[in-house]
């Protein structure tokens, strides 16, 4: 067989390839996570958001939704953060906008507390 043919033969099953990937995976959410930042910044982002009642009394303003556009902005410094217990971890997210600041976070089963907000 001509190497021509091969290839042809080759780039058609690759072609029908991404066209079924396409539409097996369309309208899934499907993310490909690399990075530890990542990772962690779309596992805070799928968990309940609870409040501590410091924060409550100290940014009356501060919604849940605030909170995730945070998280979605923020990075994760690691070396200020307690990743090594084994049940719920704690997490240090810095924000670098307009609005910067950091907040703590402790990352649980099924609940996202949040424990400290300061914006300077």
């Amino acid at each position: 067989m001509k190497v021509l043919y091969r290839l042809g033969f080759y780039l058609a099953g690759f072609s029908f390839g991404l066209i079924f990937l396409a539409f097996f995976l369309n309208g899934k959410k499907t993310s490909c996570n690399y990075t530890p930042n990542a990772r962690v910044i779309d596992n805070l982002l799928q968990k309940e958001i609870v409040f501590s009642k410091e924060i409550k009394e100290k940014q009356p303003n501060l919604t849940k939704e605030k909170i995730k556009e945070f998280i979605k902005i923020g990075k994760v410094n690691f070396s200020k953060s307690d990743v090594k217990k084994d049940s719920c971890k704690k997490y240090h997210i810095e924000i670098k906008t307009s609005n910067s600041g950091f907040f703590e976070v402790i990352n649980c089963a099924k609940s996202l507390n949040i424990i400290s907000f300061s914006k300077p």
